[in-house]
């Protein structure tokens, strides 16, 4: 029995797809699994016990992963399962920015008592009219999940869309449309675009990349949206562009004291992955990625560990290594199960960084003396009987 600990609430749709196999605790000391979301886990004291965690969304910056990772425990999140519905409030922050929606519905507010209100929705609208986006160039710096369906669905919209992306992997490649311009320098997106749009994780080379410096190679006028991280945008320097005109509108899903309620700011409170359909997609892809690990050992979209999938095991045992990706550490390893007289059947090791994932599939049952030995093995985190 398989004992997962929720630190925030999950989408029930999810949490059925368990099977008996599992229960649901409250408390996390016991818990060889736990599922989160927003809470976080920094100051926690991670138990011995546990295996896995699952972030029900993209961003992992709640979650200790190089902590985890020397302690042997994977880490996984789930991308893409919330990009449509931050796709969608995407779009809706340049239609927001380019017609002055909210300063239009604002003044019917503050006209409600006015009994000639419609007459004088004639006289005002010229103040709220503003533009349409069909023809304006749109730049996407960052061609995750998201940024795909951002940039596809902008061509869709008749605008002209540029992409950068150093990165791009082979699955977004081949979901781009080949109507998205693929630029290998940012700059030319600043110069170019009347939109732009940041999709790029939060990290020390990405924290405060729109700056003062970034938004002097900007066009007049330009409409700047931030719906990846706050960090990723110094808002003192985008507040005094805004006050010049150098930007028109900067539309932020991150409400704080330096933004809201300021003249050119438009705040929404963090709504991008909150629709029911975006929770329960991030819950369902969490669920299966901790029981394909807990059952099986295999690692499908960890931030911390390497890939890795060998499937069901159909021999008599399976043993996941947690090690340094450091030299002769495989050898090690075969060594101490032709010492046990273990044979070895199929085996797989993957890296990522510093560290390394290495399974074993045996044909005899693993005794306690060879994981015990595959322990003192210096570099080695952790050894686990997957079955």
């Amino acid at each position: 029995m398989y004992k997962i600990n929720c630190l925030n609430p999950i989408a029930d749709v999810g949490l059925k797809n368990f099977s008996d196999q599992y229960q649901i605790t409250a408390d996390i000391n016991e818990a060889e699994g736990v599922l989160v979301r927003s809470a976080s886990m920094h100051e926690m004291e991670l138990p011995d016990g546990l295996l896995a965690v699952a972030r029900a969304g993209a961003g992992v910056n709640n979650i200790p992963l190089d902590k985890c990772a020397e302690k042997g425990v994977v880490v996984f999140n789930t991308p893409g399962a919330n990009a449509n519905g931050v796709k969608e409030l995407v779009l809706a922050g340049m239609l927001l920015a380019a017609r002055d929606v909210v300063g239009g519905i604002e003044w019917v507010k503050a006209s409600a008592d006015n009994a000639d209100i419609a007459k004088a929705a004639e006289k005002e609208k010229k103040n709220f009219a503003g533009t349409e986006i069909m023809g304006k160039k749109l730049g996407v710096i960052g061609l995750g999940a998201i940024g795909v369906k951002v940039a596809n669905a902008a061509v869709s919209l008749g605008m002209e869309v540029y992409g950068n992306d150093p990165y791009l992997s082979v699955n977004a490649a081949w979901s781009l449309s080949r109507s998205v311009k693929h630029v290998l320098n940012v700059d030319d997106i600043y110069a170019e675009c009347d939109y732009i749009t940041i999709h790029v994780p939060l990290l020390d080379s990405t924290k405060g990349m729109i700056n003062a410096v970034s938004i002097a190679k900007m066009k007049e006028g330009v409409v700047l949206l931030n719906f990846a991280r706050d960090l990723l945008v110094n808002e003192k320097d985008v507040l005094e562009a805004l006050a010049t005109g150098k930007i028109a509108r900067y539309v932020s899903d991150f409400p704080n004291a330096i933004t809201a309620g300021q003249k050119g700011c438009i705040v929404i409170p963090h709504l991008g992955a909150s629709t029911e359909e975006s929770e329960d997609n991030c819950a369902v892809m969490a669920v299966e990625e901790i029981m394909d690990y807990l059952e099986n050992g295999n690692i499908r979209n960890s931030v911390n560990y390497p890939a890795c999938d060998m499937g069901v095991c159909t021999k008599a045992g399976r043993v996941a290594v947690f090690h340094r990706n450091i030299a002769n550490m495989i050898t090690q390893f075969t060594a101490e199960f032709g010492r046990a007289g273990i044979n070895i059947s199929d085996m797989t090791n993957k890296s990522r960084g510093d560290v390394a994932y290495t399974m074993l599939d045996v044909e005899s049952k693993p005794t306690a003396e060879i994981i015990q030995a595959l322990e003192k093995i210096d570099g080695v985190f952790r050894v686990r009987i997957v079955v």
